[in-house]
């Protein structure tokens, strides 16, 4: 069963989720934000089927999101690294943590700090222009102006 395409749509959220849209793609992005590199890690870590571990990594190299990097030891090994594109995934992760933590509990242990201040991170939110915090009350999507 292959899964739903959104190609036909005109919308950046389902671009999005072309690219990185199914839990497994989410948790390799995760995964490799914390330093996971080699296929067994990921593996490993995630307890992820071999085939379906090829394919998603397949798919976020073809999407620029992990870059596949020969590791040059005890012959061809190769590790994943994130991209810039993936690393811009580190507010996507983090804002589906800070929602499951507020409405789940924190399932993991876990708890994300600044590795300087050794705090924890603030939550996220939209901000305006002004630097006020914005809900989905708060905004509006108006279409961009045509080119001229």
């Amino acid at each position: 069963m292959s899964r739903k395409r959104f190609e036909a749509l005109e919308c950046t959220v389902a671009d999005a989720l072309d690219q990185v849209g199914d839990s497994w793609s989410l948790m390799l992005v995760k995964e490799a934000m914390q330093g996971t590199r080699r296929f067994v890690d990921f593996q490993r870590r995630l307890g992820i089927a071999r085939n379906i571990l090829c394919e998603r990594l397949a798919r976020l190299v073809a999407a620029d999101i992990l870059t596949k990097v020969d590791a040059g030891e005890h012959g061809t090994r190769y590790e994943y690294r994130l991209t810039d594109k993936g690393r811009d995934l580190f507010v996507v992760i983090t804002a589906l943590r800070q929602w499951s933590e507020r409405w789940n509990g924190c399932g993991d242990g876990m708890v994300m700090v600044d590795r300087e201040q050794g705090s924890p991170v603030r939550t996220l939110t939209v901000q305006g222009a002004d630097g006020a915090a914005l809900s989905v009350r708060d905004v509006g999507f108006v279409p961009l102006p045509e080119e001229r």
